[in-house]
């Protein structure tokens, strides 16, 4: 238990500062993906077209609340979150890993890959509510996300919180198992072109940075899907569409789920999935850089201050009480 109060420190500070740095891109990535058009030919996935309506919603930050819309749920529960990722992620690999493991290579990766799908797989109970009043609260511009999280309580109980579980659960366990074997993979990289196999800090950065874009290069679709699972109601309140309103009440499940992704698809095609791609490339990169620098830096202060200092002083308690 002790041993994983690092890992659970420095994953939830490092959690607390990306969310902090890519909240206002993440709110222009929401947008995007949540807006389902009139018109197929209206969806567009080009880059200029992108950047048109992503300049259009940096226009409505007009105040600094505006920029962090939504990230009140984010913080509490994303820096858990990403505390309870690291601690699960680290746990599970030390036991799938043997002293014969060459790091880097293709068995330990798919390793890695295979621990940071259970991390995602147990962070389901926190990232769907989270995710849930998260993209709610980006879309309503007079609603707190402590407002919505009342809403939701009172409308629906614990159970509401889980609106669209399903595929979110499915977008973590695969994204998180990428994400942390992109970042592995990039930094045995980096390693192998030093003499010294020492790591710099913007090595550090840049396979963070890496390691966000592949993360959600490999799940885009599925966090499209669950951004319109998710705020359908919403959606439908704002638009006469039948369509929309037609998809409300069916998406609660997996069954409501593929009923969303059907729609979408006969909406707008493929075109439709990747709706604020770009914004999210961006944010991925700026995020994931400056998520894992920071839980690398906290570790190091970690280790450098086991026999004394801050590490021991939190595992010495942890180790009185627990």
């Amino acid at each position: 238990m002790a041993e994983s109060i690092p890992d659970f420190i420095s994953g939830y500070v490092s959690g607390v500062a990306g969310i902090i740095i890519g909240s206002p891109l993440d709110i222009i990535k929401v947008r995007l993906q949540s807006s389902l058009s009139a018109s197929p030919s209206a969806v567009s996935t080009a880059p200029s077209s992108t950047a048109q309506t992503a300049r259009n919603e940096v226009r409505s930050f007009t105040t600094i609340g505006s920029l962090v819309r939504g990230s009140a749920a984010p913080i509490m529960g994303y820096g858990a979150l990403n505390a309870l990722l690291f601690v699960s992620y680290n746990r599970s690999l030390a036991l799938l890993s043997s002293p014969t493991d060459i790091p880097g290579s293709a068995s330990s990766l798919w390793k890695v890959w295979t621990a940071g799908a259970f991390g995602g797989l147990t962070c389901f109970l926190v990232s769907t509510p989270t995710e849930l009043v998260k993209c709610q609260a980006q879309l309503e511009k007079y609603r707190s996300s402590w407002d919505i999280t009342k809403h939701i309580w009172k409308k629906r109980g614990v159970v509401g919180f889980y609106h669209g579980g399903v595929v979110t659960g499915v977008r973590d366990a695969v994204g998180y198992g990428f994400y942390f074997w992109a970042y592995e993979g990039s930094k045995a990289y980096f390693a192998s072109q030093t003499p010294t196999g020492h790591l710099s800090n913007l090595s550090l950065l840049t396979a963070g940075g890496i390691a966000g874009c592949v993360t959600w290069a490999s799940i885009y679709p599925l966090d499209v899907i669950k951004t319109l699972v998710q705020t359908d109601e919403l959606r439908a309140k704002k638009s006469s569409s039948p369509l929309l309103s037609s998809i409300a009440p069916k998406a609660t499940s997996a069954a409501g789920t593929w009923t969303v992704t059907k729609e979408a698809y006969k909406r707008g095609g493929m075109e439709v999935f990747f709706r604020g791609f770009w914004a999210c490339m961006a944010r991925a990169f700026i995020v994931n850089a400056i998520t894992f620098f920071t839980y690398e830096f906290m570790m190091e202060k970690f280790r450098e201050h086991e026999a004394g200092g801050i590490g021991a002083d939190v595992k010495g308690i942890v180790g009185d009480t627990v």
